[in-house]
């Protein structure tokens, strides 16, 4: 495994490196967010470890431009215990966020479990391609997956990391039903903070955002006592309405 350590702490980030290195990992050090940043896009790591407060950005700025472009594992540590730092973190895109001081032996199984996350997590996913998709039926919902963004009736509708993956999947994946716990293993983002109500509420904030009538959606259903699908067979419902 390939793994950038973000760590301005030479005697926490020697420790990692040696420890991860022993486990047959390939392990790169950097003490700054930029230069976490740059060495990310050189080395196209599978993981990538970060601290929370770093010299430069800190490690919640450093995890939002990595998701900008990429969707590799991320895990934050500091010695913040508190728990909106833990949310703010995982909100921002980790996958998951250790408190130090911590045990070589939990970091690693950790990072063990979002790599066996994200392998599920690519059993449901399908070639992006560099273009828009675009459904003959759909005149109205456009995913830019080049650009991370969505339109809906050619204009940019503003999501989070979380809401354009969910999105994403269950667009790509029309009429197939997702169960909270499926949709929980492909965002891999998340950990012991993230439950089935979390998904709930993702959802409702992106159908406020897509749906003409939130409170009863034409794109997002619901099945109940399952979780949710994407359904092609209101697409002319803005059409009708406007």
């Amino acid at each position: 495994m390939k793994v950038i350590l973000i760590e301005d702490d030479m005697i926490i980030g020697d420790m990692i490196k040696m420890y991860l290195a022993e486990e047959g990992n390939i392990v790169y050090r950097v003490d700054t967010g930029t230069g976490g940043l740059a060495l990310i896009e050189e080395k196209q790591p599978d993981l990538v470890i970060i601290d929370l407060v770093l010299p430069d950005l800190n490690g919640i700025e450093v995890c939002r431009e990595i998701r900008k472009e990429s969707v590799v594992p991320i895990v934050i540590i500091s010695m913040n215990t508190e728990v909106m730092s833990r949310v703010e973190a995982l909100n921002a895109g980790a996958d998951d966020y250790l408190c130090k001081p911590f045990s070589m032996k939990e970091l690693l199984a950790r990072m063990n479990a979002i790599l066996r996350r994200a392998y599920q997590r690519s059993n449901y996913k399908e070639a992006d391609g560099s273009h828009s998709i675009s459904r003959p039926e759909d005149r109205s919902i456009v995913i830019e997956h080049e650009y991370r963004s969505i339109k809906v009736q050619g204009k940019i509708v503003e999501t989070t990391f979380t809401e354009f993956e969910i999105m994403k999947l269950l667009y790509n994946h029309p009429e197939r039903v997702f169960s909270r716990e499926e949709l929980i293993i492909y965002l891999r983002g998340i950990h012991t903070l993230v439950n089935e109500r979390s998904i709930d509420v993702h959802v409702m904030k992106l159908r406020n955002k897509i749906e003409l009538d939130p409170k009863n959606p034409k794109y997002i259903k619901t099945v109940w006592g399952i979780g949710y699908k994407f359904s092609l067979n209101k697409f002319n419902e803005y059409e009708e309405k406007t």
